[in-house]
């Protein structure tokens, strides 16, 4: 990791001589058009594309991609940065201080950048650690995608995202707002105002139980009609856009009835959710990366969270599946945390296995999650005025989606961190 890093900052630094940089990409896709491009020129100046252009230009500083595939750098809408995907992650807390979690955020985000993501959301951290990591990351002293923080996910009293689930009756007291707890609209206008002190960049909210809290429902309704009205009427006054945590049928229709931006998991999505999440235009972040992984890892939680995991975990693939051939938006997310970090690639193939056509699949994860973002003005899309976020595979992912895993190159902002 050391000689890797040094490697890193010795490359920036040699490049960091010139002011223009040129992108011999042997195929570029189009995300915006959903096609691929043969033979173009990428002109990079100080961070920003400045040009694309048919064949290949002379200059003196060429890139050459020739045998590979550019395309934007990848979002991932649902991360968790400080998380380690271990069975020990429910006794963490006791044992360490919250400079360990910062570290390993560190790992972890210099991990998800070299698979590729230039940009994620974390929905769901310690806000201290993840504004520092933010900063961190935008001063360059460590390398990692751009982050687009939610700080604590707000939760209902004993729901999902309740941080004292589970633990002894003494230890339990009664978390409020500002640590992410409510009941009732006053509580919810509160805990959004929390957020926005803490430099929150968006809104997570868990409307329905989950699988990995200490509580027995993973799909169960959490939030009121009233406590979610007032939820998006502050987010509306904050400029926030809100995602929501959700598994069962109920919570998330209420959600997507007060406006969310977009439902994570989704697990038993019906019919009326679809309909409604394409009549409101509310974004779909799958997560079949997490589900998988927790279907597989079900004997190693904790004694009630195992029956939610083997019961959710599988159905995510087919719930995507029925979304997707619905017309319900797409927007790439992993649950990254949950599983490994850097595995996160895995998610093109699975959306591709559940009938998703490779373009697509790389779509929802640079234009679409872009429009998600509201950051498609400078994001998403290899176009002159954009911001410089490019990676590569070699050979072609539209013929092997498995490729996706594979990331031989990775810029942002005009800088290489992997080739």
């Amino acid at each position: 990791m050391v000689k890797q890093s040094v490697c890193i900052l010795l490359f920036v630094f040699s490049l960091s001589a010139f002011s223009t940089e040129i992108i011999h990409a042997g195929r570029l896709i189009d995300t915006e058009r959903g096609k691929v491009l043969e033979k173009q020129s990428i002109v990079i100046e100080n961070g920003v594309i400045v040009d694309v252009k048919n064949g290949y230009i002379d200059g003196k500083n060429i890139i050459d991609l020739k045998d590979s595939t550019v395309m934007p750098g990848l979002m991932d809408m649902h991360t968790h940065l400080m998380s380690g995907a271990t069975p020990s992650s429910y006794t963490e807390k006791f044992f360490h201080e919250e400079s360990f979690f910062a570290i390993r955020a560190v790992v972890n985000a210099e991990k998800t950048l070299m698979a590729g993501f230039t940009t994620v959301r974390d929905l769901g951290s310690d806000p201290k650690v993840t504004r520092e990591l933010d900063d961190a990351i935008d001063k360059g002293v460590v390398p990692g995608p751009r982050l687009f923080n939610a700080g604590k996910s707000i939760a209902t009293t004993g729901g999902h995202a309740d941080p004292t689930n589970g633990v002894h009756i003494d230890m339990m007291k009664d978390p409020g707002p500002k640590e992410g707890v409510i009941n009732g609209p006053e509580d919810a206008y509160k805990a959004v105002r929390q957020r926005y002190k803490e430099g929150s960049d968006v809104i997570k909210l868990t409307v329905t139980g989950g699988v990995l809290s200490l509580a027995k429902s993973g799909d169960n309704p959490q939030f009121t009609d009233e406590e979610l009205e007032a939820i998006m009427k502050a987010a509306k006054d904050y400029d926030f856009v809100v995602a929501v945590h959700a598994h069962g049928a109920e919570g998330m229709k209420r959600a997507i009835r007060a406006g969310v931006h977009s439902v994570e998991h989704g697990t038993y999505m019906d019919d009326e959710a679809m309909r409604l999440m394409k009549k409101n235009g509310t974004y779909y972040v799958p997560t079949i990366t997490a589900g998988k992984w927790v279907a597989e890892k079900a004997e190693t939680y904790p004694e009630v969270v195992q029956p939610k995991a083997k019961a959710v975990g599988p159905k995510i693939q087919s719930t995507f599946a029925e979304a997707y051939k619905k017309g319900v938006k797409i927007a790439f997310g992993t649950d990254a945390g949950v599983f490994p970090h850097g595995l996160n690639g895995r998610e093109f193939e699975y959306m591709v296995e559940a009938g998703m056509p490779a373009m697509e699949a790389i779509q929802s994860a640079t234009i679409e999650s872009a429009k998600l973002l509201r950051v498609d003005a400078t994001l998403g899309s290899v176009k002159k005025g954009k911001v410089a976020d490019l990676i590569a595979v070699k050979g072609n992912p539209l013929d092997n989606i498995k490729l996706m895993q594979e990331v031989s190159f990775v810029m942002k902002d005009g800088v290489i961190y992997k080739q």
